[in-house]
């Protein structure tokens, strides 16, 4: 039973649009990845607070991959709001972005289950 445990598949729950697009160029403008999570930022648990368009939504927020900009995105949204979630990805596909599943390793002190 254990053995099952151990070879359990475990989907991504994030994924990441790289600000490079599929033939190596880096897009533009440099400030793309703030104004699409800027764009997404009603999309938040806390929408109705008093500063929550000061704030990025923790589905869609910027980040820097490789020294070039990129935007995580949580795979919740999906069920949150699917039609968001499909413009997070068109907007990807439109402009022949990379994108690629988020994988989080263990740190090598981790104890192994």
């Amino acid at each position: 039973m254990a053995e099952l445990a151990k070879n359990k598949i475990v989907h991504a729950t994030e994924f990441f649009i790289l600000g490079t697009t599929n033939n190596g160029k880096r897009f533009r403008p440099s400030d793309w990845a703030e104004r699409l999570c800027g764009v997404m930022s009603c999309f938040s648990p806390d929408v109705g607070a008093r500063d929550a368009h000061l704030k990025f939504s923790p589905y869609v927020r910027p980040t820097v991959v490789n020294g070039a900009k990129a935007v995580v995105v949580n795979t919740a949204l999906r069920e949150l709001e699917p039609l968001a979630f499909h413009f997070v990805v068109d907007f990807a596909k439109d402009n022949d972005l990379q994108v690629v599943d988020a994988c989080f390793l263990p740190y090598l002190d981790d104890p192994v289950p």
